[in-house]
């Protein structure tokens, strides 16, 4: 685990790290007429720099080669940095048919309570079947 993170300093960057761990994943197809089109909603509970629990909906294309690309937005609720509110993150990725490769960013204006403010970006990689992974946010607050 890290350093605690500065939480005085408006516009000072700090790197927050978690782990986060999958506690449901459901999917509905809705366009099987080529490569596999679904809406999936999952939600994660996370521990370490960022503690809490997120939902997010995503919209992904599986392709016949194993292979899936997908964008989502996930709500965190909990804290970042010792501070605590909720977030929106929007994630795009891709699934290589072994990992999964993440990039996340907070969307502006979305913060609530001490997360009002939040700025930044990350991410994370992790394989199939995982249901802990290692994640990245560098941030700060304007």
């Amino acid at each position: 685990m890290t350093e605690p993170m500065p939480t005085s300093t408006p516009g000072a960057t700090s790197t927050a790290k978690a782990r986060f761990d999958i506690v449901s994943w459901d999917e509905e197809p809705y366009d099987e007429t080529g490569p596999k089109l679904v809406r999936g909603r999952v939600r994660c509970r996370y521990t370490g720099d960022m503690a809490g629990e997120s939902t997010w909906e995503a919209l992904m294309a599986y392709g016949t080669d194993g292979t899936a690309s997908y964008v989502a937005l996930e709500r965190f609720t909990g804290t970042v940095a010792g501070r605590s509110g909720s977030v929106v993150l929007r994630q795009t990725g891709m699934f290589d048919g072994a990992v999964a490769h993440t990039a996340w960013a907070v969307l502006p204006g979305t913060g609530t309570g001490e997360l009002s403010g939040l700025r930044g970006e990350g991410g994370y990689s992790a394989g199939e079947g995982r249901h802990v992974s290692e994640v990245v946010l560098h941030c700060f607050f304007a």
